[in-house]
């Protein structure tokens, strides 16, 4: 359904780093800066990209929206979540960990980004 999923930023270079940290996790490649200054991450199932505002005003995290990544175990989270607070990233939320609803039983994890974007890494179990 998706293509690709942009985040504003206004220290681009900050979220480089977070991101390339958090996706190495995941056994994505390291970003890509273009000539317009917007890193990019790309797979085969979509693509990630972060960017400051076009508009040049201030970037500002979304309010009430997550972008959830999809984890092979519990220790890809746990990984993943290590690795975005290591690098400028905020632990929010419940601590990771099981929970179960609706969708079943799933292991989360949440971050704040650095520039404010909530972020969330999922095994479903």
């Amino acid at each position: 359904m998706f293509s690709h999923v942009m985040v504003g930023a206004s220290d681009v270079v900050a979220s480089q780093r977070f991101y390339d940290a958090v996706f190495s996790t995941l056994g994505v490649p390291a970003s890509k800066i273009d000539p317009k200054g917007r890193a990019w991450w790309r797979t085969k199932t979509g693509t990630f990209g972060i960017t400051t505002p076009l508009d040049g005003k201030p970037a500002s995290p979304a309010n009430g929206g997550t972008i959830g990544f999809v984890c092979e175990s519990v220790e890809m989270v746990q990984a993943w979540h290590a690795a975005g607070l290591a690098n400028g990233g905020a632990s929010i939320e419940d601590p990771p960990g099981w929970r179960e609803g609706a969708a079943g039983k799933l292991y989360l994890a949440y971050l704040r980004d650095p520039a404010g974007n909530k972020i969330c890494a999922m095994h479903r179990g």
